[in-house]
C-alpha cells in the first residue's frame, strides 16, 4: 500500500498535539477556541443557511417563497 507522506506527517503532528493535552478533547477544544479568538480572523456561522435536503423536501421553504407565488403560477 502506498503511504503519503503529508498525510503520515498530518497523522503525527495530530497525535503529538492531541498528546500534549493527555486526550481531553475538553482542554482541546478549549486550546483552540482560545488560538480562534487570538487570531483575529472574523468567524462566521452557517448554521442558518438551508440544506439542500431541506429546500427540496418542501419542508422548509426560502423566504421568498409563499403562496402567492404558488397561486400566480410564478416558481
Amino acid at each position: 500500500m502506498f503511504k503519503d507522506e503529508i498525510v503520515e506527517q498530518i497523522h503525527r503532528i495530530r497525535e503529538e498535539y492531541s498528546e500534549s493535552f493527555n486526550h481531553d478533547l475538553k482542554a482541546i477544544f478549549a486550546d483552540l477556541q482560545k488560538e480562534q479568538a487570538e487570531s483575529g480572523r472574523e468567524v462566521v456561522s452557517l448554521c442558518g443557511k438551508q440544506t439542500l435536503a431541506k429546500r427540496w423536501s418542501g419542508r422548509a421553504r426560502d423566504i421568498h417563497d409563499d403562496s402567492s407565488s404558488l397561486e400566480a403560477g410564478n416558481l
